[in-house]
C-alpha cells in the first residue's frame, strides 16, 4: 500500500475491499501481502456493520429481536506495518453517525478528566461508560498499550462496561494482547481483561513487513544544515515534504499541542509525529516531564533551527540536553534542522561532560540500527522518581 497515506478517497459508502480495489490502480501503490489480508478481515467487519444497522433500524420499528451486535477487531504489529492506515481506511468507509477515531493515550486522559467531572455519581466509570455508548457505536482506538496500575484497573472494568453496552472496539497495538502491561505492578489483575479483548475481540496480526515510515525516513537525510536563508528555506521545504510522507492522512490542523497542561507551538502535527521549532521547544520553560509526555506520544519528532549552542544558549542547551536524553531512551526519531554540522552544535567550551554525551547520542539517531529500534512508550522514570 502507499506510505500512510489513503490516496483513494470514499464517501463513507465504500467498503474497504471496493476501496482497496480501486487504490490497487493508483501509481503510489505498493503492494502488501499482511495488509490486504487486513483489508479482508475489515471488509468482513464493515458488511456486519452495515447489516447491523439496517437489523437495528429494522427491531426499532417491527422487530422483536434485536440483532446480535459484532465482534470488533484488534489490529497487531510492529512499527510502521500501517496498522493506523488500515484503520482509518476503515473508519473512513463505514456509513456510520455514531462513530469515534481516538489516540488510545488522549482517550485515556478524556476518562481520568471525566470521571472526576462524574465525582458525584453512585459509580463514575459506570457512568462514563453510559455517556460514551449512548454517542458512539463504534469506538476506534490507535496504540493501544498499557504502561500504568491505574490505567490497568480502570480499562478492565470500562472495557467490560462498554462491551455490555454494544459498543464496537477497533484497536491497533504494537503488542498482541498476551503482551500487554507483560512487566507491570500486578500485573495478574490485568489478566482478566486480556482475557476479556481476546474473547470479544478478533486478534489479527498483520505480520512482519517493509516498516513505511522507515522506508520514507531512510531514503532523506535527518539532520539538515544550511549556514544561510536559502538553504534554511530549502531545508523547511525538505521537512515538510518528509513530514507529509510520515503523517499521511493522519495529519491534524491543531497549532498547539497541549503537554501537562500548557499549550506549546507546533509548526505541523499528526497522531505518529510532531513538528517544533527549536525555540518553542527549548527557550521556554520547559523540563524533562514535558519531553517525557512528548517522547510517549509520538514516536517522531521533527525539530527545526537548532542553533549554534554557546554559553550565551546555557539554558536552552540544557533542556536540549534533556530533550535529547528523553528521545534517545524511548527511541523516538529525530529529524531536525540547524545552522551548523551536528558535530559543532556545542562550541567549545561546552562540549564535554553531558554535551559530548548529547553530540554522541544525536550521531547514533541518524543511523539505520537506531531508526529499526521500536519506539518506547513505557511510563520510565526519571532521575529515580516515578
Amino acid at each position: 500500500m502507499p506510505e500512510h497515506t489513503i490516496t483513494k478517497r470514499t464517501d463513507g459508502n465504500m467498503s474497504p475491499k471496493a476501496w482497496y480495489q480501486a487504490a490497487k490502480a493508483l501509481p503510489d501503490f505498493v503492494h502488501d501481502a499482511a495488509q490486504a489480508a487486513a483489508i479482508d478481515e475489515l471488509d468482513v467487519l464493515w458488511h456486519q456493520l452495515v447489516d447491523f444497522k439496517s437489523r437495528r433500524n429494522q427491531f426499532l420499528g417491527r422487530s422483536l429481536l434485536s440483532p446480535e451486535v459484532p465482534k470488533g477487531l484488534y489490529l497487531w504489529g510492529g512499527i510502521g506495518r500501517g496498522k493506523t492506515f488500515l484503520m482509518d481506511a476503515f473508519y473512513a468507509c463505514l456509513p456510520y453517525r455514531r462513530k469515534r477515531r481516538i489516540h488510545f493515550h488522549n482517550f485515556m486522559a478524556e476518562v481520568h478528566h471525566e470521571m472526576k467531572a462524574l465525582a458525584g455519581e453512585d459509580d463514575p466509570l459506570i457512568a462514563l461508560a453510559g455517556n460514551i455508548a449512548k454517542s458512539t457505536r463504534l469506538l476506534c482506538l490507535d496504540e493501544f498499550h498499557v504502561d500504568d496500575i491505574a490505567d490497568a484497573m480502570i480499562l478492565g472494568r470500562l472495557i467490560a462496561a462498554l462491551f455490555e453496552r454494544g459498543v464496537i472496539l477497533i484497536t491497533t497495538s504494537n503488542l498482541p494482547p498476551d503482551g500487554l502491561y507483560a512487566h507491570g505492578l500486578q500485573r495478574k489483575n490485568f489478566l482478566p481483561v486480556i482475557e476479556l479483548l481476546k474473547r470479544e475481540l478478533k486478534v489479527m496480526h498483520i505480520e512482519s513487513g517493509n516498516d513505511y515510515r522507515l522506508r520514507a525516513m531512510t531514503r532523506e537525510p535527518l539532520f539538515l544544515v544550511a549556514k544561510d536563508a536559502e538553504g534554511a528555506a530549502a531545508n523547511e521545504d525538505r521537512m515538510a515534504a518528509l513530514f507529509d510522507k510520515i503523517a499521511g492522512q493522519t495529519r491534524r490542523k491543531e497549532r498547539h499541542v497541549e503537554i501537562l497542561g500548557r499549550q506549546i507551538p507546533v509548526k505541523r502535527i499528526a497522531h505518529n509525529v510532531v513538528w517544533f521549532d527549536f525555540r518553542e521547544l527549548c527557550g521556554g520553560a520547559h523540563s524533562q516531564p514535558d519531553y517525557l509526555e512528548i517522547a510517549h506520544r509520538f514516536p517522531t519528532v521533527f525539530v527545526s533551527h537548532i542553533p549554534r549552542l554557546t554559553e550565551d544558549f546555557a539554558a536552552e542547551a540544557r533542556r536540549f540536553v534533556w530533550l535529547i536524553d528523553v528521545l534517545y531512551d524511548n527511541h523516538v526519531r529525530l529529524v531536525a534542522t540547524s545552522a551548523v554540522p551536528l558535530e559543532d552544535v556545542f562550541t567549545d567550551d561546552m562540549a564535554s561532560g553531558e554535551f559530548s554525551r548529547t553530540a554522541s547520542r544525536l550521531t547514533e539517531m541518524q543511523t539505520l540500527h537506531y531508526l529499526k529500534q521500536l519506539h518506547q512508550s513505557q511510563r520510565v522514570r526519571l532521575n529515580g522518581d516515578a
